[in-house]
């Protein structure tokens, strides 16, 4: 995700879903389909986990950088196309509602969350191979570190952007935690292993947040501009 492409995080979608009203069955298949999404961000991540640019190289596979593919190139072809009126079909299509699930944010933070807990899980599952107080203090801080970036996201979403701040720092104070874990002292040929794919992962999410930071900062920089 480069920065570029954060500025689309600070739309608020919500006034789109009009009256919208759904059943039991049509949330259940809504979340069902978020959920392919997520696990469709993570094999793009995972195929890509060599390469440096991994990050904005996935979410330009999920099509999040599409607002600029009409600048240049093949690219504005697919603008020119998606500048034509609807179509019959695309005009009485239901209307699906955004919620959080749709955020890059939070598909890239569950997705890479994902990914470090049940290789952790794995792992602390053999007390052989990790103490357990270790496997209990790293799933409790991989735990922490989701639950306070998603409830930046949310900040985030709901346009409070000094609480999403305030919120994400908290997450990197707890991902800073998970990182000192994983360097146990005496550590075995495990923990050494998960470590050695786990870091990366780390930093991706570290990277993601100080971008959501820096643009939330940005933002609250011209709104106080504006009031002059």
């Amino acid at each position: 995700m480069s920065d570029s492409d954060s500025e689309g995080f600070f739309d608020n979608d919500w006034d789109e879903c009009g009256d919208l009203v759904w059943n039991e069955f049509d949330w259940e298949r809504y979340l069902r389909e978020q959920d392919d999404l997520l696990h469709r961000y993570l094999a793009y991540y995972e195929r890509l986990k060599d390469r440096p640019d991994r990050i904005d190289e996935a979410a330009h596979l999920m099509g999040w950088d599409a607002g600029q593919w009409g600048t240049e190139g093949e690219n504005a072809e697919e603008a020119a196309a998606g500048s034509e009126p609807p179509t019959p079909d695309e005009v009485t299509a239901p209307i699906e509602p955004y919620t959080l699930h749709k955020n890059p944010v939070f598909i890239a933070t569950m997705a890479i969350y994902l990914s470090l807990t049940r290789g952790w899980e794995r792992l602390a599952a053999d007390p052989t191979k990790v103490s357990q107080s270790l496997a209990v203090a790293m799933l409790a801080s991989l735990h922490r570190g989701e639950q306070h970036a998603l409830l930046g996201v949310q900040a985030l979403d709901l346009g409070d952007y000094a609480m999403a701040v305030s919120v994400f720092k908290r997450a990197l104070e707890e991902l800073n935690r998970t990182l000192a874990l994983s360097e146990a002292p005496k550590a075995g040929r495990h923990l050494t292993d998960w470590r050695t794919d786990a870091v990366p992962r780390l930093f991706d999410l570290r990277e993601i947040w100080l971008r959501v930071i820096s643009e939330c900062r940005d933002e609250l920089g011209r709104r106080v501009d504006g009031e002059h």
